[in-house]
């Protein structure tokens, strides 16, 4: 790829940027946090560092860099500035050419960040776990959690190709609530005593006292 087609490349993303007025359905219109923001500009700041010629070609002047910020800032909207900046990290060992915002966007991961299991991993916990779910030792609640909403007869009895897209989004509407600071608790069931204690009836308790008054 000549410098030349890595213009269009990215012009080609602006133009649609300015055309498209209308918030597409999914993507996140709400005010851009401050880590957001910072992501945004420090991922062009790795660019520029990683992809000096082909960054200048791309972004010749400050109205197309800071169009291009705000195309990213758009389409990025649903992760927070961590994860945006891990999936740059990412895309910057594995490409080459200067990557594009699709191509950052496929590498966001919000589990990784959290420390969770990926979806994957998790729907396998879910088939795994044994009965009954809720006293199960999860990795995470928001596997449990996932998995109550897809039905536990739904993943016990369906095929993968069926049921796993499904466990998937509810998984990832779980970690897009942890992303944005929700928690995910699960209810704890009180432990028994070790000692049960059970009522007397009066009747009995008069024939308690009768017998140790006679013993003394």
């Amino acid at each position: 790829m000549d410098s030349k087609q890595v213009l269009n490349r990215v012009t080609q993303q602006l133009r649609q940027a300015s055309t498209d007025s209308v918030t597409q359905a999914g993507q996140n219109n709400a005010t851009p946090t401050d880590g957001q923001m910072a992501a945004i500009n420090q991922i062009f700041e790795l660019f520029r560092f990683n992809y000096h010629n082909q960054f200048l070609k791309a972004f010749p002047d400050l109205d197309t860099l800071n169009m291009a910020k705000r195309l990213w800032l758009r389409l990025l909207g649903d992760y927070s500035g961590e994860v945006i900046m891990r999936a740059a990290e990412r895309a910057v060992k594995e490409n080459s050419w200067l990557p594009n915002v699709h191509e950052v966007l496929s590498r966001c991961d919000v589990a990784e960040v959290l420390g969770l299991p990926s979806a994957h991993a998790a729907y396998v916990e879910a088939c795994r776990a044994p009965s009954p779910k809720k006293d199960y030792r999860w990795s995470h609640p928001a596997v449990y959690f996932a998995g109550r909403a897809t039905d536990w007869f739904f993943i016990a009895n369906e095929p993968e190709e069926k049921v796993f897209p499904v466990f998937k989004r509810n998984y990832d509407i779980l970690l897009q609530r942890l992303q944005n600071g929700e928690t995910l608790e699960m209810d704890i069931p009180v432990a028994l005593p070790e000692n049960v204690s059970i009522p007397v009836s009066r009747d009995e308790q008069k024939k308690r006292m009768e017998h140790l008054l006679s013993s003394l």
